[in-house]
C-alpha cells in the first residue's frame, strides 16, 4: 500500500513538472516575437552580471533573485505584460528555464532561449550597462 501511494505521488509530482515546462526558442525566433509585440525578452541574470557582459538590446532587467524572493520588479512587470509571452536568458540557460517553468506553471506563456552567448552567436543586437552602485 505504502508502494503504491509513493509512486502515485511521483507520476504526480512527474506529471506537474513536465506540464509545467517551457519550450526553448532560438534567439532568432525570439527577436521576432518580440519584435512584432507579442512578447517580451527578459535578462534574468544579476545586476553584476549585466554590467559584466552587456544584454541583449531589447531586454528588460529583471534578477531571478527578485522572483525567488519579494517579486519587487517581477509582479508589476508580469502584471503589465499580462497577455504577452515572456521569452528569458541568463547565463547558460538554467536559471532562465526554471524561471520560465515556474511561470509555465502559473499559466504564463514563457518560453527559454538559453544564454546571452546564444544570443550574441545569433549576431543579435546587445547594449552596454552600467555597474550596479
Amino acid at each position: 500500500m505504502k508502494l503504491l501511494r509513493l509512486l502515485s505521488t511521483l507520476l504526480a509530482t512527474a506529471t506537474l513538472l513536465f506540464a509545467a515546462d517551457a519550450p526553448k526558442l532560438t534567439p532568432a525566433e525570439a527577436a521576432k516575437r518580440v519584435a512584432a509585440g507579442t512578447a517580451v525578452l527578459v535578462d534574468c541574470r544579476e545586476p553584476s552580471e549585466w554590467a559584466d557582459t552587456g544584454v541583449a538590446a531589447p531586454a528588460v532587467l529583471l534578477a531571478k533573485s527578485d522572483f525567488d524572493g519579494a517579486q519587487k520588479d517581477w509582479k508589476p512587470f508580469l502584471a503589465k505584460n499580462a497577455g504577452k509571452e515572456i521569452i528569458l536568458y541568463c547565463r547558460s540557460g538554467g536559471r532562465s528555464a526554471e524561471v520560465a517553468a515556474a511561470l509555465a506553471g502559473k499559466g504564463v506563456q514563457s518560453a527559454n532561449i538559453g544564454g546571452i552567448r546564444d544570443w550574441t552567436k545569433a549576431g543579435l543586437p546587445t547594449r552596454k550597462v552600467d555597474a550596479p552602485k
